[in-house]
């Protein structure tokens, strides 16, 4: 057994962020595109290298701020990617993340300095190295929690309609859901404060307004309810 630490046995360790965004139709990927070699011009993740000062939570947050200027949002660890050959340049392992934000409440001047782009998650193009790879692990992981626990409010605005959840729903899960079906097990939850406001750009009757109770749902979060869609 070696006594001490090996210097030779030293990698680099990356942090990737996987940030999704919800745009009323669509649920979408925040790439940004290289200006620097290797993959010079290509789409990637969003990403840098762990500070020796920080956790991964702490690396994780500072990149999605750095990117978009919000912060407090749902963020969860993924996965660790550790293939040897992963990146050509040095041997660097990465812990990727996921987000979800509001599309409207990220700073439009930060994502255009890192030249970086919405794209759909049907035209999401060729990635980097294994960027693919870790963003196909994210979709599958946020569909899961989707299916089973109501998360995904970040992605609306404050106030919103039940069809604007549903669509949210839909779009992360990549399936049509039964309207009275989803509206019975949503409201079941209790989750919800019903406005006595209405969004009248749908119809001329209007839809009314929900409101997301954060309180309630971490109440019902700590005795493990699910919602089963």
């Amino acid at each position: 057994m070696l006594k001490g630490y090996n210097p030779e046995n030293k990698v680099f360790l990356a942090v990737d962020c996987i940030i999704f965004g919800f745009d009323d139709e669509d649920l979408k990927v925040l790439l940004i595109q290289r200006d620097f070699e290797p993959e010079k011009g290509k789409w990637s993740l969003m990403g840098g290298f762990l500070k020796q000062s920080e956790t991964l939570d702490e690396a994780a947050a500072r990149i999605l701020h750095d990117l978009t200027g919000v912060h407090d949002v749902y963020l969860e660890q993924l996965y660790t990617f550790s293939q040897v050959d992963r990146d050509p340049v040095e041997r660097t392992i990465s812990t990727s993340y996921y987000a979800i934000i509001n599309i409207e409440s990220h700073n439009e001047e930060l994502i255009e300095n890192y030249n970086a782009k919405w794209f759909s998650l049907s035209k999401v193009p060729d990635l980097i190295f294994d960027h693919n790879a870790m963003l196909d692990k994210a979709i599958k992981r946020l569909r899961r929690r989707t299916s089973i626990n109501p998360i995904g409010f970040e992605l609306l605005p404050e106030k919103f309609t039940m069809r604007q959840l549903q669509k949210l729903y839909e779009a992360i899960l990549d399936k049509a859901l039964d309207k009275r079906n989803f509206i019975n097990k949503i409201n079941s939850l209790d989750i919800l404060v019903k406005l006595n406001e209405k969004d009248m750009t749908s119809s001329t009757k209007g839809s009314f307004l929900y409101m997301f109770d954060q309180e309630k749902y971490d109440e019902k979060k700590a005795h493990n309810f699910y919602l089963k869609l």
